[in-house]
């Protein structure tokens, strides 16, 4: 139960790593605010927990959206301690001269925007109590970029570094700031970051990871649940590599 009496929030709590994101802190005695832009998924998912979760619609991208959502938690939960911004999607592989501005634009927006505009809504309650843990769904694309996912592999890259450059200012605040970087994982992004899925192109991923197998939601959920633990509080700043080997 190491976060018992601790409340977390996730985003795009309902799927993939921030479902095993969820389940781990439940287990470990938290309060979870489960938030994805799929409210249906969300409210399905956290009805699995009984009152140790709630759902929110909200789509991290959109300033009025976070807002009224940090209004809405803050009021159902009180003191928030952990922020998991897990949120993220992906442009198909494909010459970086081939993505659509559009699609540029929303990769942007959801994998990196949307960090910005949680701390810019949530940090100052942390600093008010002193206290937080923020964790940040990176990526090994942002430290060792596959080729033509050039975009997706750039959002990653800065979120490593919004990771360290928050975690520096925050330090005297009372508030941790760390990094996620997961290889490729079964979940609902799998797909778009093989192409297509097919037995070939899965061997092909898979022997690029020592020790043979993609990432889980388990596996992220327990390396989160250490992270935003007590047990690390002298942590912080860091990108932990959940990927198998998959960067040495």
């Amino acid at each position: 139960m190491r976060l018992e009496g601790k409340t977390a929030i996730v985003t795009g709590g309902a799927s993939g790593f921030g479902a095993g994101i969820v389940r781990k802190f439940v287990a470990e005695g938290a309060h979870v605010a489960v938030a994805d832009i799929n409210g249906e998924a969300a409210a399905a998912f956290a009805a699995g927990f009984g009152d140790r979760a709630l759902p929110f619609t909200v789509d991290v991208s959109k300033s009025e959206a976070v807002e009224r959502f940090a209004s809405d938690t803050i009021s159902a939960l009180g003191k928030i301690d952990i922020v998991v911004n897990n949120a993220g999607i992906t442009h198909l592989p494909m010459a970086m001269e081939d993505v659509e501005e559009d699609e540029f634009d929303r990769v942007l927006a959801v994998n990196a925007k949307s960090v910005y505009l949680m701390a810019r809504y949530f940090v100052p309650h942390m600093k008010r109590n002193r206290s937080g843990a923020i964790l940040n769904l990176a990526s090994t694309a942002g430290l060792s970029p596959r080729p033509r996912l050039s975009w997706y592999n750039a959002s990653k890259g800065w979120m490593i570094t919004a990771t360290k450059s928050m975690a520096v200012e925050l330090a005297p605040e009372g508030i941790r700031v760390n990094a996620l970087c997961p290889v490729a994982g079964e979940t609902p992004l799998l797909k778009s970051f093989m192409g297509e899925d097919t037995p070939e192109i899965r061997a092909k991923f898979l022997a690029s990871i020592p020790i043979g197998r993609f990432s889980t939601p388990e596996d992220l959920g327990n390396a989160a649940c250490f992270l935003c633990s007590d047990e690390a509080s002298m942590i912080t700043g860091v990108a932990m590599e959940v990927d198998g080997g998959r960067c040495i």
